[in-house]
């Protein structure tokens, strides 16, 4: 190491960390699912709590639940009508994760997925 990174904290922290990381990737860790906590930063970026370095947005992966997707939802049938079921569908557009929101991530292999946003009970 550096004359420089060893009279930082801010980046002993960050070396052992990838060091970590990189141990954990070469004893073959590369097929679990890591689960983490994370937060969504003002610029949209991802910081988990295992994971120092905010993840520029557009880096990570985000849930179904959490993405802003609009989707069709249809079904479902009532009475009252003059003819037909009263069948009818909507498009319901997910909510997406915003600055401060506190969420569960998932570590596949390298790759960080937010999959909901948490709070507390």
């Amino acid at each position: 190491m550096s004359d420089t990174a060893e009279g930082s904290p801010g980046l002993n922290k960050l070396a052992r960390v990838l060091s970590g990381r990189m141990a954990e990737i070469s004893e073959g860790n590369m097929n679990d699912v890591e689960p983490d906590f994370g937060t969504i930063n003002n610029d949209g970026s991802l910081t988990t709590d295992t994971f120092p370095i905010p993840i520029p947005k557009g880096e990570y992966h985000l849930g179904r639940l959490v993405s802003g997707m609009k989707i069709s939802v249809s079904g479902g049938s009532h009475g009252g009508h003059t003819s037909g079921d009263g069948g009818h569908s909507h498009s319901v557009t997910l909510p997406r994760v915003k600055a401060g929101d506190r969420v569960l991530v998932v570590w596949v292999r390298s790759e960080a997925v937010v999959v909901d946003v948490i709070t507390k009970s």
